[in-house]
């Protein structure tokens, strides 16, 4: 199952130092507008890169709204991978509730 996180909730990992991989979903032109420090853009590098992971390892995917980024989880999903979270409403809620620095676009 994939499990829903809030942004609050991902700068709370984040300030405890959890390891995860971060995973940007978006385009590199919409990464030109915005982005959350700590993302990686899924690009066919880093997909291979996640797919050779331990399926257990904890991956949160984040997209401008939260839907590519749940279609991204649903994929590795498929892989066997079972630590699987979507950031609810993307970098948009990010940058209304926890780092209003980060555009919105």
């Amino acid at each position: 199952m994939i499990q829903q996180i809030t942004a609050q909730e991902l700068k709370a990992m984040m300030d405890k130092g959890d390891r995860f991989e971060f995973v940007d979903v978006r385009t590199d032109q919409e990464r030109a507008v915005a982005k959350i420090d700590g993302s990686a853009l899924l690009d066919q590098a880093e997909h291979d890169r996640l797919l050779a992971l331990d399926r257990e390892t904890p991956i949160i995917f984040q997209c401008h709204h939260g839907y590519r980024s749940q279609s991204a989880a649903e994929y590795f999903q498929q892989h066997g991978f079972l630590k699987l979270y979507n950031l609810i409403g993307g970098i948009d809620a990010w940058s209304t509730t926890v780092d209003p620095n980060v555009p919105r676009y």
